[in-house]
């Protein structure tokens, strides 16, 4: 199934003209929980991964038997899904209570190289805002799931693109590391849903005079909103009367139709700046910190994110982006954290040369 991002709710351009100038498109990809085949882009799917080329290792010394089982990690993830909306069974809870944290590969030493675990395979043909060096057409992202390394302490992110025409017979099956320092380190496999859409540069890095137009026109809204006599909190939350509901889902579908009669509040940040999830291309947010700049290594050339790696594909303060295939299941955990994914507190960004992307990449975290 495609993915559609509802048209923006005002068209921002028009009210403030001089963003044109600060426009990029970027590639939401959308991941659905699925098995993908190798010759299709995928998180955490088969990759098109040569069968007489070594597979990527972790050499770094670190403790790497100690964590969480990834047999276990996926098995917590489908015991929960089976069990949304009712109590979990007396098996499930035993299932879920002997699944902890500890040394499950004993044989391995700190030392010991440690398969990668294969995180995304983007086909140019699929992600319209892919760039790599000149002929490549695939791109397959790694990492070693502990967050042990470097100076920052943080996971080790590896790019391998590649022209897919010469690949031959596929290796099967695919190495991956039995344990993860963490459960969220490890993506939950899905099928992507590429749709290219329009961002506009972070409110923090527009003109000082510009950011103070856009906040001034955000409090024109915001007072509108307060003026507005069609919309009654007290109405939308009736309380002077309890009301109880015979299940969860009815309980659901009302809190459904109150938040439905709110007024719509238009914010830059969440609904008209940068688009939510996991993406190729586009801005970087600096929500949590100061914008800081990320230059290339290599040449000092500035380095645009190419894959954001998201915690949700949507939340509260941007539900205005969840596509509009979604909208009956918006509540679902699989539509706002289909991936499982949180690094950071949130995101995670590698970013690439755009004079040559084989240079080193860099990662950057909100």
């Amino acid at each position: 199934m495609t993915r559609t991002t509802p048209p923006r709710p005002v068209d921002v351009e028009a009210v403030f003209p001089a963003l044109a100038r600060h426009r990029r498109t970027t590639t939401r990809l959308h991941p659905r929980q699925g098995a993908a085949k190798p010759e299709e882009s995928s998180v955490a799917g088969p990759l098109l991964w040569p069968a007489d080329e070594p597979w990527p290792v972790c050499t770094a010394v670190h403790a790497k038997g100690t964590g969480h089982l990834l047999s276990d990690v996926r098995l917590r993830r489908r015991v929960q899904d089976e069990a949304r909306g009712r109590d979990f069974t007396d098996e499930e809870r035993r299932l879920l209570d002997g699944m902890t944290r500890g040394t499950h590969a004993p044989e391995l030493r700190d030392g010991d190289p440690l398969p990668m675990l294969a995180v995304a395979q983007l086909y140019a043909r699929d992600v319209p805002d892919l760039v790599g060096p000149e002929g490549h057409d695939l791109l397959q992202v790694f990492w070693c799931p502990f967050e042990v390394h470097g100076p920052e302490r943080t996971i080790d992110v590896r790019l391998r693109w590649r022209r897919s025409a010469d690949v031959g017979a596929v290796l099967a099956p695919q190495p991956e590391p039995p344990v993860a320092g963490r459960e969220e380190c490890v993506p939950t496999a899905c099928v992507v849903h590429p749709e290219q859409v329009v961002e506009h540069e972070y409110l923090g890095l527009l003109a000082e005079e510009l950011q103070e137009e856009i906040d001034a026109w955000e409090e024109s809204l915001f007072d509108a909103y307060d003026e507005d006599d069609a919309y009654d909190e007290d109405d939308a939350y009736d309380s002077s009367a309890p009301v109880t509901y015979a299940t969860y889902e009815e309980y659901e579908a009302a809190m459904a139709a109150a938040r439905a009669r709110e007024p719509e509040e238009i914010d830059y940040r969440s609904d008209l700046s940068l688009a939510p999830g996991w993406k190729v291309g586009g801005f970087a947010s600096w929500h949590l910190t100061d914008p800081r700049p990320v230059d290339c290594p290599t040449c000092g050339t500035m380095m645009p994110p190419l894959l954001t790696v998201a915690a949700v594909e949507c939340d509260g303060a941007s539900r205005s982006w969840l596509p509009a295939e979604d909208r009956g299941v918006a509540d679902d955990p699989r539509v706002i954290d289909p991936v499982g994914v949180l690094l950071g507190r949130g995101l995670m960004r590698v970013h690439t040369c755009p004079a040559d992307p084989a240079h080193p990449h860099r990662i950057s975290f909100q």
